[in-house]
């Protein structure tokens, strides 16, 4: 792709997103998602973003096999779209934080976005490490399941059966397409390390460290709230019994 169609796919993403959003506050909310109706659209619109990227990845490897026997090099214009595209969702969705929220509630995720732009800008700019962004971009997959827990708890739907399996899918994914593709891509950025340029391996050795603890961290969160304390109060229940 051509510098111009980088930055009309990456412009054209932001403004979808936006109309994504805007179509969100239409739509009926439930009356407990009322109390803060920005983060409602914000979720929502994060999980048509983490639905069209996953199949987006998934169909990059499927049509484009060779990429994955070389991540740094070979790419289709379909990947690179792809990267382009995600661009355009965390340029957005950074805006709609800092417009919206405090620093002291964000910078964790402004944090992410800054690491994730610049990485995934230096690749589509460069045409480089496209197929190791689409491997990143596997995470989506997770995601999906990340936002709709959100989603229902916002919904206060926290409680049954929907919530329980979609705890347990999303905890099964996390491990599958977070953290084991997250040491995946750190194994195979030490493997590589003689065909990486300085720069390169630098930036990327540090955006591993830092999504590789932040996501360890937000694992224990997540284990903690949806297993670990449920299973404290189904405890307590039986010795009250």
């Amino acid at each position: 792709m051509e510098f111009s169609s980088v930055i009309l796919t990456t412009g054209g993403s932001v403004g979808f997103f936006r109309l994504v959003n805007l179509g969100v506050s239409k739509l009926p909310m439930p009356e407990s998602a009322c109390r803060n109706e920005w983060k409602w659209r914000n979720i929502s619109t994060s999980v048509v973003h983490s639905l069209i990227t996953a199949v987006w990845a998934v169909l990059c490897f499927f049509l484009h096999p060779q990429m994955a026997e070389d991540l740094i090099e070979t790419h289709s214009v379909f990947s690179h779209a792809l990267v382009s595209f995600s661009i355009g969702y965390f340029i957005y969705d950074f805006f709609d934080m800092v417009l919206s929220q405090k620093l002291s509630q964000s910078w964790e995720l402004l944090f992410h976005h800054i690491v994730v732009i610049t990485c995934f800008g230096l690749s589509v700019l460069s045409c480089r490490y496209v197929g190791f962004a689409v491997v990143a971009l596997l995470v989506e997959i997770n995601s999906v399941f990340l936002h709709l827990r959100q989603i229902l708890r916002m919904a206060s739907l926290a409680t049954g059966t929907l919530y329980r399996v979609n705890s347990m899918i999303n905890l099964g994914t996390y491990v599958v397409f977070r953290i084991n593709t997250l040491a995946w891509m750190t194994r195979w950025l030490v493997l590589n390390r003689d065909k990486v340029p300085l720069l390169a391996y630098t930036l990327g050795s540090v955006g591993m460290a830092i999504m590789t603890a932040m996501n360890i961290v937000l694992f224990y969160r997540l284990l903690r709230s949806d297993f670990l304390k449920s299973s404290t109060r189904e405890a307590k229940k039986e010795k009250e019994m």
